[in-house]
């Protein structure tokens, strides 16, 4: 198991703001922010990101739910305890049951604890170099009645060299293409808002395996929908697991093209008159 890497001053800060944020948990939260922690690859780094939505100044409660998990059910990582010490609400799950994406069954598992109907969606690998601008946009989204709000996710971490560049370029203009012009919601399990009960149904009924269908499925029930691209709302989220190379890049580019190829001959066969 990994050990925090935030250093005992930074660790006193995180303490401070969650206490700041939510000291009275007698109060009903304004917002719930839920994160699922694989155990094996993301205890050293969750509180990277908290630490950076801890800065968030609020003058009404929000609740942080960690859901621990993927860990030894007789060798529990000492991280859930310290945690809860740090003012985080850790739910502990060794393994959890999942049929699609294990990322979202451990998302829904906070969820269900949630005390909010506003939820903010995150993964721990992530940066979130604006909390205010971002949080506040996300809530008052919500409160005005937007079902799913979500913003621009880009990378830190990435390998160097000139193929990693063009594949992000790809990667960007492939998801611009996917919203703008197939009018396809492109949120991800990294960065989303949404209202609580909506996701629970959704996900009860079988129709979120994993993240990436979240948008989509909103799209086909006529949720209301919210996107903004803009500077201070970005958040950031790990590439570490790319690789570089240009062999990688072909094959990314391969698999890119059959996918909107299935999706544009899917989308012709519904508008076609003889269907």
């Amino acid at each position: 198991m990994n050990s925090p890497i935030l250093s005992v001053e930074t660790e006193t800060q995180v303490r401070e703001s969650l206490h700041r944020l939510y000291g009275d948990t007698t109060l009903p939260p304004r917002a719930s922010i839920v994160i699922p922690v694989n155990a094996q690859k993301d205890l050293s780094r969750i509180l990277l990101v908290t630490s950076d939505l801890a800065a968030y100044k609020s003058s009404e409660p929000i609740e942080f739910i960690l859901v621990v998990n993927n860990y030894p059910q007789e060798n529990p990582p000492k991280e859930i305890e310290e945690y809860t010490r740090l003012g985080f609400r850790v739910l502990a799950v060794p393994k959890v049951d999942y049929r699609g994406g294990v990322a979202i069954a451990a998302r829904i598992l906070g969820i269900e604890l949630a005390r909010s109907e506003s939820l903010l969606l995150f993964d721990a690998d992530c940066r979130i170099p604006n909390a205010d601008s971002l949080l506040n946009w996300y809530i008052t989204q919500l409160e005005s009645g937007v079902d799913l709000a979500y913003t621009h996710v880009d990378y830190f971490d990435l390998p160097s060299g000139m193929s990693t560049r063009v594949r992000m370029f790809i990667h960007h203009a492939s998801r611009w293409f996917k919203r703008v012009v197939l009018g396809v919601p492109t949120c991800r399990g990294s960065n989303y808002a949404i209202k609580r009960q909506l996701i629970l149904d959704l996900y009860a009924q079988g129709r979120l395996p994993y993240d990436i269908h979240v948008g989509p499925v909103l799209k086909t029930i006529g949720g209301k929908i919210a996107y903004s691209g803009a500077r201070e709302l970005v958040v950031y989220t790990s590439g570490r697991f790319f690789t570089g190379g240009w062999k990688e890049l072909i094959m990314y580019l391969v698999w890119r093209v059959g996918y909107y190829r299935r999706i544009l001959t899917s989308r012709s066969e519904k508008i076609s008159p003889d269907k």
